[in-house]
């Protein structure tokens, strides 16, 4: 069993090395605007995944990967000899889509909002169906004209 604290450590310094070999090392022209947003390793610090972000359209997202894909070699070595591991761990280069859903969920939260001012426009002018008290309130009339008061009375007097 390794230690998990290790295990980030090392995802850590895989994260920091990626980052430094990208922006160093790999001199393609197909490499596009590109940050290394994360990296996680296994327990057995045999397989590590990286996760990047690409500024800019598909075309730039797809030749940032086959960069990446062709660059992975180089990488991996580097990777493998500054963190003094018996076996260089495998990299994996995942594309992060978090500003995309980002984006989406910032759309919900304005449709959302639209809504809800929609609601309260239409609630403005609103009256109660029932009128402001919608219970049925007893007058002075129907207290003198229950039933059971009368009885009552009549088995007193007898």
């Amino acid at each position: 069993m390794t230690d998990p604290a290790k295990v980030r450590r090392h995802a850590e310094r895989v994260r920091e090395l990626v980052a430094s070999v990208v922006r160093t090392q790999i001199k393609d022209p197909r490499l596009g605007m590109i940050t290394i947003t994360d990296a996680r390793i296994t327990a057995d610090l045999r397989d590590a995944t990286v996760f990047y972000t690409v500024l800019g359209d598909a075309a730039a997202q797809a030749g940032t990967a086959a960069a990446l894909d062709s660059a992975k070699g180089l990488v991996r070595s580097t990777v493998g000899k500054a963190l003094g591991l018996r076996h260089s761990p495998t990299l994996t280069f995942i594309h992060d889509d978090v500003q995309d859903h980002a984006k989406h969920i910032d759309d919900l939260l304005a449709q959302a909002r639209t809504a809800d001012a929609e609601v309260q426009r239409m609630a403005a002018g609103a009256e109660y169906a029932g009128g402001s008290n919608p219970y049925k309130e007893e007058s002075e009339d129907d207290e003198a004209d229950e039933p059971g008061d009368a009885t009552d009375e009549s088995r007193d007097r007898s």
